[in-house]
């Protein structure tokens, strides 16, 4: 059927309202694709669908409610969205109109034959709210920041690209950087700079995320739209299928090959990739300077042969020949038109709002009014797109939430053709300028001139800028609100003009963006970059912020949108207390604008008023600053040098100490202070290095004048000046006519003494004119003049004799100066004009050389000689010896000049007759006298020495046979023929022209064949060598890291270590292997002749020092030198420039032998490159003999390039590179890493894992696991993974009844022990406490303790629980029954034979948990004891228990019987029998037995007969076993303060604090008050429970009560000692300083606090301390007693002084001569002493004492004497003593 032609007449209606609306005139053509439309389809069925059917029908019934409400006709048209939110012009709203038809009979029959008019297209563009998530758009990059990428979308919309939005390499690259904690030496820069992988104006695909409003109010907030350009969402949509020539995909860079990189489509498929050639990356692009991650919009060129890889273009010019066919024209979905692809459209519908197409017949779309190009041309658009024709355009948009798929397309030229918009419509864009170039962002336009009006939406107006208008949206046209606009009539119609400024520009639409609001055009700053450095603002204080210091900036508001951070310190001049009652929010100020930084979205500002109101010139930048200028700026740091000056932006100065002030500062932070501002001015400025120095000083004050004057004083001349200011060291003076200042020290007043200078200074006052100055030197750059009044110094002057330049002086003259400066080598005289000599310590007299300082001062006046003057370096000595007589010195001049002329003596050639004959460029003979390394000592003549450079002897390398000793070939006394170069420097090694002829004449010679030819002699210096010229060198000197070589004896240069050799073997041992002398051929790979500065290298590939990364590639071999050496790796340098690590995995084939401590820095050794990122700038280096010998040894550990070479079941071996909460990470290669999780670190249980393992800890694990997609590999260290022969742990199933296991107690409860299996999977079960043992009553935590190791057996198994029940009997493992004792002690052992008894357990848990009754009573001695335990009664207690199985009865009743007095039987200082209490404790009735009762039955039951008989008897021969045992021993000795503490200590066993606490009461309450003693000792012991169980507070309590009932210094003493023996050394330090101010008059407390500090605590200065306040406390006759048994202190502790103590007691004996018993107590500490001489000594005197020496005195000290002779002396010492003895009787005799 052919179709049916129908007539449409559809019209754009207006916006404005139906009454004044008009019909549309215009008549548009038909559609041709409407022709093609069938009117009726097959079967006569609609053409609509169910859902179409039923929108008609909803809007029919709406359509009739709304004529019976409002009588109107309702207009509205099907399919119509009536959201429009535009910022940009589009189609107004409104319905489609269809004119009448004329013919009533075409009407007819139209109605018969139409079920429904088509629907016509839309024509719509993008707008905020057409925008959702999951929209495609094109973008245009129009500004990078730091953090995100801003693009420009269609219809002045703007989206932000967030980092992680980029690529997914891109953001693996994110996450290393932040991962990574280990930042190695050779990584200098890690940031990513989105600047380096895109531009500006870059087209991209953009996949919006999300859209939001951000407001904090209720107002309208920001609108803010988040893009993604990932590939995989920026592709989303797409098939393999679609990926068609000619269309245009998104792809990321993934690598950078040779010849193109590798790109990444998105599609997640690794073996579906882009590819795209280095000619396609377009013009200018530089393929090394690309970098992973970046991203492109391609256009697909083809694809390969398998359709895996797609081929890619991004050339602009490329990607924009549309004309050649690069625009897609088939595809086998439509999902392939997708933004950025370009089309061919025909044109179905054109309006003054834009167009509508089809694209391929089937795919609608429709352009704007903007990207139609009717807004920029202002062309009809029917004429130029008449219906039906075809154009060519590119999708820039995707409709999600349209009805029918629908795509946004552009027209315009620069979109199309993929360029930049430029200001003309050329096709040529090499010479247009960019519209921001011509009217940048913030322009004001004078007349902007209206070109179209769009009703309801905005302006087109013409800029000024040809090519490109600007759009004035409605709501910018003015402050108020626009209600309607009209292009013929109004304010705003077409061609009127109106000021207006720029807001913004939008390159993709290609238009600006207008505003004609006067807030707008009035506004001071629309952008932060509007505002310009150095900038007077005003704004106001938008907020104050506070720290926890107080207030520390502001901020201000600027301009909307902008605002500035005003820091503390700028706040005002001077610093502010309270800023905040000065800045209120909303207070206006005027600012100054300090610096600005865009990307920051920073402006910083300064309040300061001297900045503020300054009228100089803000320096914002070095390149206009001079010499000179004046401006004001800011102290940022003040230093003891000096001071930082920040001005404005990044322009700084330093301001010297020295040019703070004319006056002398010291302290420059006692004048000065941070955020100070001064007044300075430029001295110099280096614009290039950007560096400053700035003075304070007044420049008028050394203006034109004063700079004249300055030049016209020369040093000598005489001044008169003013005294202005008075220092400690110098006189500050004001020249008189020139007002110059001018420093006199105080030490050039005179030439006399210090002191004679001093008093002069004094009588000087200020304002006191001297006269008689002398200038004695002056600094121009600090305008510094140094004066004088010394008379020698104007004396010389007025004589012409003070030296004033190095020309004045004279050999052997006398001259004056002064001491400028003492070392002690000599002394420094300086003279007028800062001329200095120096004065040697061997020519001052033989006197002077030996007082300090030589007996000179410093500026003390001198008059030395002049003993010898260097012309050359300008140097000269002076002598204070006298000099010979002038006559004598000319003598031997003209002696000296004879011996220079004199004739020679022998000379080797024969030919010459005289020294003037040896002249440059003779050819003689000299013999050779010695042979050195470097050079052979030659004779020319008797006296006339020589020597020959080794440089200057071979003229080829064929010559020289031994390479190492060149001169091997040569011996002494051989002549050689020779020529003459020049003269040696024999002192310091250098070569001399012949002119420099000193005293000790050393010919230069050169024996070179060629030397010896030619006519001309050419003396090789360094500006004659040429880059890249060989040379034979020979090696001088041997440094570290190079080799110094000479070229000549003139001519010296370095060789690197890296490159002396070719073979790397030979640079570890330069000087073994390239001794001095030996020669080397060498190229010259850089002269620098400014510096002498030659550089060598001797390898055939030239040099590393040049190498570059771009040099390097993977699987070189490259000698490198190390320069660093840590645990973890070994730095290497490869150039000057490249340096790179060595890994642990690189170090050796055999990770066991990596060690980097076998390496040495300076070592050279051979790295072979594994790997180069280029863009990171990285290297990996290995040193694998394997890689760079091509050792053929075996690879125990191999090198994984990639994760692909892993296999699962590989065995590999790594260094753990991280230990983690969830596992641990294992390097197996430089760039692989293997991840081991906790459950794969063993096939046991580990408690605390992390303990295990540490960073570079060799691991051996297997691979489980890889993923090559994720970079994931995954390693097992279980043995059951590694070894074969592995036997699986036990597991819960493994367990049967009656099994009889080992393993360890994991828990201890009171209802039982928890018993972890050994070998298992941590199996574990429960042993109740009924089967621990065979005896009833066991308690668990006296038998166990965690980790005890135990035998049981299984019981019980639940499996529903997973539950064990354990038994430990011993009777389960066929042990005989025992006692209690033994019970616990077998079934607590896993061997009863090799196991531990329970009593010694629980002698463990005595001593670390209980104090005994022994030690409750320690505190009862005044020496504290040494922990005595009684052992031997525990030991016996012990071996009763332990029987053979015979039983035999126990081997010490007899012995106990007999010790029938002692009530305690068993009691020991760690507390009772732990065993016997136990069975006391659960069985009161239960006796104590035998191990032979307790294995024979029969005579268990008689015992238990005999026993219940006579209790009485037990108790005596056993003492109380239980609390009834102590019960009834108390109703006898209710008194007896031992059995009370027994009674606590057996309570404390059982660990019942409580209680032993109720018992020490009631033994209080019950001991009868007499006995008071008795009472004691049970506080006593109740104190010490509190130390050891109870809290401070609950001793302090009965501490108190304590001494409220006893005496309290002695229960203060008492506590003191308890700390004391328990290690509480600091509370026994405050208790003794507490006990003294209370009890302060006893001296034994004294004493025992000095033995506390000189024993316990080691503080014998703080015991020596004690006895001045003891004397001050205590009456005057106790101080001798006391003060002696301080002294006695030093003697006997180990942290005494003796010599201290013999110091105290000879005071004493001076004091108190006739009291011996200090003589007795000396003589026995002495003698403890062990010194033989100064015991003598000490006996002599005291029995040498005279008459005052009584007779039985005498006898007591000679017998004494006597005794200690019989032991330590001989018979001599003997026979002495006694003839003293003899001595003594006879004189008392007479």
């Amino acid at each position: 059927m052919a179709p049916i032609k129908r007539k449409s007449d559809d019209a754009a209606e207006s916006t404005r309202p139906e009454k004044k609306r008009k019909p549309s005139t215009s008549t548009h053509k038909s559609s041709v694709l409407k022709e093609e439309e069938p009117a009726f389809p097959r079967g006569g069925a609609s053409i609509l669908t169910p859902l179409e059917h039923k929108r008609i029908q909803i809007q029919a019934k709406q359509d009739v409610l709304f004529e019976q409400s409002t009588g109107k006709k309702a207009a509205r048209n099907d399919f119509e969205d009536e959201e429009n939110d535009e910022s940009m012009p589009d189609q107004p709203n409104g319905p489609i109109k269809k004119t009448k038809s004329k013919s009533k009979l075409n009407d007819k029959k139209e109605k018969k034959i139409r079920v429904v008019e088509e629907a016509t297209v839309r024509i719509e563009g993008l707008s905020y709210k057409r925008l959702v998530p999951g929209s495609l758009v094109l973008g245009q990059i129009s500004q990078i920041n730091r953090y995100d990428l801003a693009l420009n979308l269609p219809n002045n919309l703007t989206g932000y690209v967030s980092l992680t939005s980029i690529s997914d390499k891109l953001t693996k690259r994110f996450e290393a950087l932040a991962a990574d904690e280990e930042a190695d030496e050779q990584d200098t820069d890690t940031k990513v700079d989105l600047k380096k992988l895109f531009s500006v104006g870059q087209y991209l695909r953009a996949y919006v995320t999300s859209t939001q409003e951000e407001s904090s109010t209720g107002a309208k907030g920001k609108r803010h739209i988040e893009l993604s350009i990932n590939p995989r969402e920026a592709n989303s949509g797409l098939s393999k299928a679609d990926y068609v020539i000619n269309s245009m995909v998104q792809a990321s860079v993934l690598s950078v090959e040779d010849h193109g990189l590798i790109m990444d489509l998105g599609t997640g498929d690794a073996g579906f990739r882009g590819f795209m050639s280095s000619k396609e990356l377009g013009p200018n692009v530089d393929l090394s300077s690309l970098e992973e991650g970046s991203v492109y919009l391609c256009l697909i060129t083809g694809k390969s042969s398998n359709g895996s890889i797609i081929k890619l273009s991004a050339d602009p010019q490329k990607v924009g020949n549309i004309k050649k066919g690069n625009f897609l024209t088939s595809a086998p979905t439509v999902d392939s038109f997708l933004p950025g692809t370009a089309v061919e459209v025909l044109v179905s519908n054109t309006a003054p709002s834009g167009i509508a197409g089809k694209v391929m017949g089937l795919l609608n779309v429709t352009a704007d009014l903007i990207h139609s190009g009717a807004a920029a041309s202002g062309k009809d658009l029917e004429k130029k797109y008449p219906t039906g024709s075809k154009v060519k355009g590119r999708i820039i948009c995707t409709f999600p939430t349209a009805d029918e798929k629908k795509l946004g397309i552009s027209l315009q030229d620069h979109i199309v053709y993929w360029r930049p918009k430029t200001t003309t419509t050329s096709a040529s864009v090499t010479d247009n300028a960019l519209p921001t170039e011509l009217l940048p962002v913030s322009t004001i336009v004078d007349e902007a001139k209206v070109v179209k009006v769009e009703q309801g939406t905005g302006l087109l107006v013409d800029v000024g800028v040809k090519g490109v208008r600007g759009f004035v949206h409605i709501s910018k046209i003015s402050d108020g609100k626009i209600e309607t606009l009209s292009a013929s009539t109004g304010v705003y119609k077409v061609g009127s003009a109106h000021t207006a400024r720029i807001i913004g520009y939008n390159s993709l639409d290609g238009l600006f963006i207008v505003s004609m609001e006067p807030k707008i055009i009035n506004q001071a700053f629309l952008r932060m970059e509007d505002v310009k450095i150095g900038q007077v603002v005003k704004g106001t204080v938008e907020k104050i912020l506070v720290n926890e210091n107080g207030v520390n900036g502001v901020i201000v508001k600027i301009a909307e949108g902008i605002t500035g951070l005003v820091p503390e310190v700028h706040l005002a001049d001077i610093h502010l207390q309270h800023p905040e009652k000065k800045f209120k929010e909303g207070l206006s100020v005027n600012a100054r604008v300090l610096s600005t930084i865009p990307e920051k979205r920073q402006i910083r500002l300064t309040l300061k008023k001297t900045l503020v109101n300054s009228d100089a010139e803000a320096w914002t930048s070095y390149e206009y600053l001079k010499p000179g200028l004046q401006a004001p700026g800011t102290l940022v740091n003040v230093l003891p040098s000096g001071a930082v000056v920040q001005f404005y932006g990044s322009v700084r100065g330093f301001l010297p100490v020295s040019e703070m002030s004319e006056s002398y500062i010291q302290d420059p932070k006692q004048h000065f202070r941070t955020g100070q501002v001064v007044n300075v001015h430029i001295v110099s400025v280096d614009s290039s290095n950007e560096r400053m120095i700035v003075s304070c000083k007044d420049p008028s004050v050394f203006g034109t004048a004063q700079q004249e004057a300055f030049k016209s004083l020369k040093p000598g001349d005489t001044v008169t000046g003013n005294v202005t200011e008075k220092i400690s060291e110098e006189i500050i003076v004001e020249l008189e006519t020139s007002g110059l200042k001018a420093m006199l020290p105080i030490e050039h007043l005179a030439d006399g003494s210090a002191q004679k200078c001093q008093s002069l200074a004094k009588r000087i006052r200020v304002g006191q004119s001297l006269k008689e100055l002398m200038v004695l030197s002056k600094q121009e750059a600090k305008h510094l003049i140094r004066l004088t009044s010394k008379p020698s110094l104007i004396k010389a002057t007025k004589d012409g004799m003070l030296m004033k330049s190095f020309e004045d002086v004279v050999e052997g003259s006398e001259v004056r100066g002064f001491v400028q400066n003492i070392t002690p080598a000599g002394i420094f005289v300086q003279f007028a004009s800062d001329l200095t000599g120096l004065l040697l310590k061997q020519h001052l007299s033989d006197e002077a050389a030996l007082l300090p300082d030589f007996g000179m001062r410093r500026n003390q006046s001198i008059s030395p000689r002049i003993l010898s003057v260097d012309h050359r370096q300008r140097r000269f000595l002076l002598t204070m010896k006298a000099l010979p007589d002038p006559k004598q010195l000319e003598s031997k001049k003209a002696e000296t000049a004879k011996s220079y002329d004199m004739e020679l003596s022998n000379p080797v050639d024969e030919v010459s007759t005289s020294i003037e004959d040896f002249t440059l460029g003779k050819l003689t003979k000299a013999r050779i006298v010695s042979i050195k390394e470097t050079q052979m000592n030659v004779q020319l003549a008797d006296a006339v020495q020589g020597r020959v450079d080794v440089s200057e002897v071979f003229d080829s390398w064929e010559e020289i046979s031994d390479r190492k000793s060149p001169l091997k070939k040569y011996h002494t006394k051989q002549i050689l023929p020779v020529r003459i170069i020049g003269m040696h420097d024999s002192r310091n090694h250098r070569f001399l022209p012949i002119t420099h002829q000193g005293k000790a004449q050393v010919f230069e010679l050169t024996a070179k064949s060629s030397n010896q030819t030619s006519n001309d002699l050419d003396i090789l210096t360094i500006d004659k060598v040429e880059t890249g010229s060989s040379w034979l060198v020979f090696v001088n000197n041997i440094a570290d890291d190079c080799l110094w070589v000479n070229l000549s004896p003139n001519v010296r240069g370095r060789i690197r270590a890296m490159d002396v050799s070719d073979d790397v073997s030979q640079l570890n041992d330069l000087s073994k292997n390239f001794p001095v002398g030996s020669v080397l051929r060498a190229r010259v790979l850089k002269v620098d002749v400014e510096n002498n500065r030659l550089d060598l290298s001797t390898r055939s590939d030239g040099s590393s020092a040049s190498l570059t990364l771009t040099d390097l590639s993977r699987s070189m071999v490259l000698p490198g030198r190390i320069t660093k050496v840590t645990e973890r790796q070994v730095m290497v340098q490869l150039s000057e420039s490249l340096f790179a690590p060595i890994h642990l995995v690189d170090l050796t084939d055999d990770y066991s032998k990596a060690d980097p401590s076998t390496y040495k820095k300076n070592q050279t050794v051979r790295v072979w490159i594994k790997d180069i990122d280029a863009a990171n700038k990285k290297i990996t280096l290995s040193a694998r003999p394997s890689k760079v010998l091509s050792s053929s040894l075996p690879v125990k550990d191999p090198d994984v390039g990639s994760i692909s070479q892993l296999k699962v079941n590989d065995i590999r071996r790594g260094f753990i590179k991280n230990v983690a909460d969830n596992g641990v990470f294992v390097s197996l290669a430089s760039n692989v890493t293997a991840f081991i999780r906790v459950s794969d670190l063993s096939d046991a249980f580990l408690k605390d894992w992390k303990s295990d393992f540490e960073i570079d800890q060799l691991l051996e694990g297997k691979i489980i696991a890889v993923d090559s997609l994720l970079n994931h590999v995954q390693m097992s260290l279980k043995k059951s993974h590694l070894d074969q022969d592995y036997k699986p742990p036990l597991t819960f199933p493994d367990m049967k009844l009656g099994q009889t296991i080992t393993g360890k107690v994991r828990k201890v409860e009171d209802f039982g022990v928890f018993v972890v299996v050994d070998d298992s999977t941590n199996v574990s079960g429960l042993c109740h406490r009924t089967q621990m043992s065979d005896q009833p009553g066991a308690n668990p935590k006296k038998l166990y303790e965690e980790g005890d190791a135990v035998q049981a057996k299984v019981l019980n198994i639940n499996k529903e629980k997973k539950q064990i029940s354990f038994g430990l009997k011993a009777s389960y493992f066929g042990k005989p029954s025992k006692g209690k004792e033994d019970d616990a002690s077998d079934a607590g052992t896993v061997e009863g034979s090799e196991a531990e008894d329970a009593s010694d357990s629980d002698e463990s848990i005595g001593e670390a948990s209980g104090v005994g009754f022994d030690a409750l009573l320690d505190a009862q001695d005044d020496q504290p004891s040494d922990h005595e335990v009684n052992m031997d009664d525990v030991q016996d207690m012990d071996s009763d228990l332990e029987m053979d199985d015979g039983g035999a009865d126990l081997p010490q009743e007899k012995s106990e019987a007999a010790n029938t007095t002692q009530i305690l039987k068993g009691l020991s200082t760690g507390g009772f029998d732990w065993t016997g209490g136990m069975s006391a404790a659960d069985d009161r009735d239960a006796h104590s037995e035998t191990d032979a009762e307790a294995s024979q039955p029969k005579k268990k039951k008689r015992r238990r007969a005999e026993i219940k008989i006579d209790k009485t008897g037990d108790l005596d021969a056993n003492g109380p076993q239980s609390t009834a045992d102590f019960e009834r021993l108390l109703l006898g000795q209710p008194n007896s303060s031992v059995l009370w503490l027994s009674y606590m200590a057996f309570q404390l066993q059982l660990s019942e604090v409580s209680k032993a606490r109720e018992t020490a009461e009631r033994a209080l309450k019950t001991i009868n008050i007499r006995e008071e003693t008795e009472k004691m000792n049970v506080w006593i012991g109740l104190l010490n429970l509190e130390n050891t169980y109870g809290s401070d507070e609950s001793l302090s309590d009965i501490f108190k009560r304590a001494c409220q009932y006893n005496d309290s210094q002695e229960i203060h003493e008492r506590l003191i000692s308890i700390y004391i023996q328990s290690g509480h050394h600091s509370k026994a330090d405050d208790l003794f300083q507490t006990t003294i101010k209370k009890h302060g008059k006893s001296p034994d407390l004294y004493l025992n606090y000095a033995n506390f500090f000189m024993i316990t605590l080691a503080a014998p200065d703080r015991a020596r301390a004690l006895l001045p306040r003891a004397m001050q406390s205590l009456p005057s006759h106790t101080h001798l007693a006391l003060t002696s048994k301080f002294a006695q202190l030093e003697f006997t502790s180990s942290n005494g002084d003796p010599e201290r103590g013999r110091t105290v007691f000879e005071t004493l004996l001076a004091q108190w001569p006739k009291r011996l018993d200090l003589w007795n107590v000396l003589l026995d500490l002495e003698i403890r002493q062990g010194d033989k001489e100064v015991i003598r000594r000490l006996f002599e005197r005291v029995t040498g004492s005279g008459p005052s020496l009584k007779a039985k005195q005498a006898k007591f000290l000679f017998k004494k004497w006597l005794e200690y002779e019989d032991k330590e002396g001989d018979s001599k010492s003997q026979e002495r003593v006694k003839a003293l003895a003899a001595d003594y009787v006879r004189a008392q005799g007479k």
